[in-house]
């Protein structure tokens, strides 16, 4: 059975055997891991398995997919076994909150992960308080999630577009200068972020040149490209994520845009570097999460199932994500000996992820105040090619703690309101 001292102590042979399976399995709607016993415990899971954030999307399921592969060859979870019900919300809010319900009215999920689109993950939100679910958003970085609209069911694995914000905007500013530019993804989380660095530009004294909101899925990025490339700024700063990121990138390459204004950012992905060509995985940014950090404790064991599961790639920040979500459910179910949402939910205020879970240097918990995780954030440069692995995409100079870049509980917004 999962305890917070077996967590990532299981046996390898029987994980791989029980997460290779899952892992090549049709990512259908719904996708089941089947799992022995009678009354299984069950995860809902609702990401956008196909559209500009596909990509992202099923690396954290594959994450998720792993997770309940260890629970489940350590004997499961509470003395039953763990199923995984993934649905797909295609980035569209209708669908993934019509995808949300269905998983709990029909399905009777127990808890819930998702999703990475910020809209889509707010929407389902609402959909899980209603039914008083426990609710870890995997992806969705928006602010409000843990802020204003906080929900006392919903916690949150990766950062704040605040905490984002903060991490790197004066790292940019030393190494580029004052003068900025904006390509930025036309919703709520584009909105967020490029508000969140707009504040930290000018307390540091900058300029800001313009900023061009891009339709989510924009294939063509030349007229904003040629507006910002008019606009004479230090850097642009591009926002955009997923497939929208990769189109960018390319077309600043194929434009020259690169050899007359350096480009940065603040989130990038491994999914997006390992989508360009050479010669465009260019700029500083932060990641949420890195492979390659040596000396972490139970990091490698990590890194080889991944792998063994992937087709021998290195995990990304997204499958650690999904990891973490379904890992928060098993450490403090076992802890609590409860499935009960509001006896969870106050636990894991404060709760501390384990080294074999949270896989990298910091302390990594859920703050109380507002149920966002204060995991740390990678700081450094994208790399044309790898050194001693050719996955080896980022080349990291800083780590830092997430709770030295998270704002204070008191300017979020957030006010939780339990049930009586």
């Amino acid at each position: 059975m999962i305890t917070p001292d077996t967590a990532g102590r299981i046996g390898r042979r029987s994980i791989l055997a029980t997460a290779a399976a899952a892992a090549v399995a049709p990512l259908g709607s719904p996708f089941i891991i089947a799992a022995r016993g009678e009354t299984p415990l069950r995860i809902g899971m609702v990401d956008p398995l196909t559209g500009v954030y596909a990509a992202p999307a099923r690396n954290e399921v594959m994450g998720a997919q792993l997770a309940v592969a260890r629970i489940n060859a350590a004997g499961g979870l509470l003395g039953r076994q763990v199923e995984l019900l993934v649905e797909d919300s295609a980035n569209d809010v209708g669908t993934g909150v019509q995808k949300a319900r269905k998983l709990i009215e029909r399905d009777h999920v127990d808890f819930m992960i998702g999703d990475v689109n910020s809209a889509v993950a707010q929407a389902i939100a609402q959909v899980t308080a209603e039914n008083k679910v426990l609710h870890v958003v995997s992806g969705g970085h928006t602010d409000t999630i843990t802020g204003k609209d906080c929900h006392w069911n919903v916690y949150r694995v990766c950062n704040t577009t605040r905490m984002e914000a903060n991490a790197v905007s004066e790292v940019l500013f030393r190494k580029y200068g004052r003068k900025w530019h904006f390509i930025t993804p036309d919703y709520a989380f584009g909105h967020t972020l490029q508000t969140a660095i707009e504040a930290n530009l000018k307390r540091l004294g900058g300029i800001e040149t313009g900023a061009e909101l891009t339709p989510l899925g924009t294939s063509d990025f030349s007229p904003y490209l040629i507006k910002a490339r008019a606009a004479n700024p230090n850097v642009l700063i591009l926002l955009v994520q997923g497939q929208d990121m990769v189109n960018c990138l390319k077309q600043i390459v194929q434009f020259g845009i690169n050899r007359q204004i350096p480009v940065a950012g603040t989130q990038q992905e491994l999914e997006s570097l390992e989508g360009l060509p050479p010669d465009a995985r260019i700029g500083t940014w932060m990641f949420e999460w890195y492979w390659n950090q040596p000396g972490v404790p139970h990091l490698p064991e990590f890194v080889a199932d991944i792998r063994r599961v992937n087709g021998g790639k290195v995990p990304t920040a997204r499958h650690w994500f999904g990891y973490t979500s379904v890992m928060t459910f098993a450490l403090v179910a076992a802890q609590e000996k409860t499935t009960d949402a509001v006896k969870l939910a106050h636990a894991l205020g404060g709760f501390e992820l384990p080294p074999e879970v949270k896989l990298q240097p910091n302390r990594v918990t859920y703050r109380a105040g507002d149920h966002q995780l204060m995991l740390s954030a990678f700081i450094g440069s994208a790399q044309a090619h790898g050194g001693a692995d050719p996955e080896d995409l980022f080349k990291m100079d800083q780590v830092v703690a997430g709770d030295s870049v998270a704002p204070p509980v008191a300017d979020t917004g957030c006010t939780l309101t339990w049930p009586t």
